[in-house]
């Protein structure tokens, strides 16, 4: 009698072990799953259009001029904008300093906010020198000059006292 339940204890452990490979076996595919599905709604959202929207208080200068027509546009990520100057608009990645011409029938332009795809964004930044960020205080500099000797353009962002950006 004592050998029938040594062995039945063994078959019990082996079902319950059995049991516990399956569960970890489908949370893994589970999470697999997970995955792929945020992966391919990451790329979904990639491809839809950017909600762009207008950045109060901001300042452009144009070789030290203010130009007629600007706006400036902050979007999702911090330290990227898309400025409208006259009927060009670039996109500038202060972070690593770069600036893309972007086509301006790309941009939709309605009221207070802009839409960019962004595919729509081109693979090489334009040609820039000189590029300087200076922290004024309540506002961060960015300037930088079109190709090597060409015209300026000044971008002043502002931030609250501990450097954060207002918006």
């Amino acid at each position: 009698m004592g050998v029938g339940n040594a062995v039945e204890g063994k078959r019990v452990f082996e079902v319950i072990t059995n049991i516990r490979m399956a569960e970890r076996i489908t949370l893994a595919i589970f999470c697999v799953l997970a995955l792929f599905f945020a992966s391919g709604n990451l790329l979904a959202r990639q491809k839809s259009k950017q909600q762009w929207k207008t950045l109060p208080f901001a300042i452009v200068r144009y070789n030290d001029d203010a130009p007629k027509s600007w706006n400036v546009y902050r979007g999702d990520r911090k330290g990227i904008y898309l400025v409208r100057l006259w009927k060009r608009y670039l996109l500038i990645d202060t972070l690593s300093q770069s600036a893309f011409e972007i086509d301006p029938a790309k941009v939709k332009a309605v009221g207070e906010s802009a839409d960019l795809a962004s595919a729509d964004v081109p693979d090489e930044p334009i040609d820039i020198s000189e590029w300087k960020t200076k922290d004024a205080g309540p506002v961060l500099r960015h300037k930088f000059r079109f190709g090597q000797t060409g015209n300026y353009l000044e971008l002043q962002i502002p931030v609250l006292p501990n450097g954060k950006p207002v918006y």
